[in-house]
């Protein structure tokens, strides 16, 4: 995906040009799979640049949904992509931790969404926000979960896109947490790579889980699987 300054979808554009992580698939792929649907309240953590929450606000008419950023930079974009956009009453931003939001919320969410951190070993990015957005250490995920469920409304769904060999601890800290998974979408990138993302849909209430994979691409770069079209067309401009 190229790193231009700004990246057009069809009913609203990204501004990426302070940013640390600019648009990219996973993302696209939470904001597309995620299910808004009869959402009151939605939670975006860790918005970055407002992606996920405009996507969101684009499938769900209604909802009214907040967006966490602890970063400066994507926070000031965040607010501008959102005030450029045609949901911008219904889109608060919120610039602080998750941590420091779940501290002084009362609010209870039907949705919860995020992209969060992944990479909790390596070598670490040399800029400061851009550490922050690729690494853990910031937001781990036991504290996403139990934070997330302390803030779910009654039948409320936790929705999270996570590397593939996340799945056994999430399932540890659903456990933990009294969470159930409903939805579980095993990704990969193409038929000569191994699965290498989940997204995951928790509940707070018992359910039946509905198990699906989702492949990207054919052998060739840029040749999109249907059921990828399908999932992403009401925002690619290309689909």
């Amino acid at each position: 995906m190229p790193r231009n300054n700004y990246f057009q979808f069809k009913q609203f554009r990204i501004v990426q040009e302070r940013s640390a992580m600019k648009v990219g698939m996973d993302g696209v792929l939470l904001g597309a799979w995620a299910d808004a649907s009869g959402a009151e309240r939605i939670l975006d953590i860790g918005t970055g640049t407002g992606l996920i929450a405009l996507m969101l606000a684009q499938k769900n008419l209604s909802a009214k949904i907040d967006a966490v950023e602890v970063d400066p930079d994507a926070f000031q974009e965040a607010c501008l992509n959102i005030q450029q956009s045609a949901w911008s009453d219904r889109i608060k931003t919120e610039l602080c931790s998750f941590q420091e939001f779940m501290e002084r919320t009362n609010q209870k969410y039907d949705l919860i969404v995020s992209n969060p951190p992944f990479f909790t070993n390596g070598v670490k990015a040399p800029v400061e926000n851009r550490l922050q957005a690729r690494h853990s250490d910031m937001l781990p995920l036991d504290v996403l979960i139990s934070g997330a469920a302390g803030l779910l409304r009654e039948n409320g769904r936790i929705a999270l896109i996570l590397p593939f060999e996340s799945l056994q601890e999430t399932n540890r800290l659903a456990d933990l947490n009294k969470l159930y998974i409903a939805r579980l979408c095993r990704v990969k990138p193409n038929p000569q790579k191994p699965k290498f993302r989940i997204l995951i849909e928790l509940a707070n209430s018992p359910c039946t889980i509905q198990e699906s994979e989702l492949m990207i691409e054919f052998e060739k770069h840029h040749d999109y699987t249907p059921e990828y079209k399908a999932l992403t067309k009401d925002f690619y401009l290309k689909f």
